[in-house]
């Protein structure tokens, strides 16, 4: 309750009057937020994605084994999110993986990234993994 008549004491004494509120309404607002037009329309209509999907599904020459994939994948997608879902059900272990994960982002900050050597063994080891993934090494 003091608060209150503290805070309206406040504004009783510096209440302004109607004439340093037109001034303030009349004050020039500088723009922090610049909207320009696109002189070119990029959507793409829906005729266009369907035939460009036709083309690459008739680009696939193994049409069963995609499909076999593709099903495998969306089938670990759910099983995953099954189990995150149990896991976050139970009352402290998502906190503590919490815990986990931020103690890993300091340990790898600390290990690859706070020194410059370190920086540059990580991009050495970046690029040997794309090497060894691209097939070139």
């Amino acid at each position: 309750m003091l608060v209150l008549v503290s805070i309206s004491r406040v504004f009783s004494e510096n209440s302004f009057g109607s004439d340093d509120l037109a001034e303030l309404a009349d004050a020039p607002r500088p723009s922090l937020l610049r909207v320009k037009a696109a002189s070119d329309d990029t959507s793409a209509s829906g005729d266009e994605i369907i035939e460009d999907l036709k083309g690459k599904w008739e680009a696939i020459e193994d049409k069963p084994t995609f499909l076999l994939y593709s099903g495998g994948a969306v089938v670990a997608l759910w099983l995953t999110t099954v189990v995150v879902g149990a896991i976050n059900s139970v009352p402290l272990l998502p906190k503590l993986l919490e815990l986990v994960g931020l103690g890993y982002t300091g340990w790898f900050v600390y290990r690859y990234l706070l020194f410059k050597e370190s920086r540059k063994e990580l991009a050495t080891d970046i690029e040997s993994l794309k090497k060894k993934i691209a097939g070139t090494e």
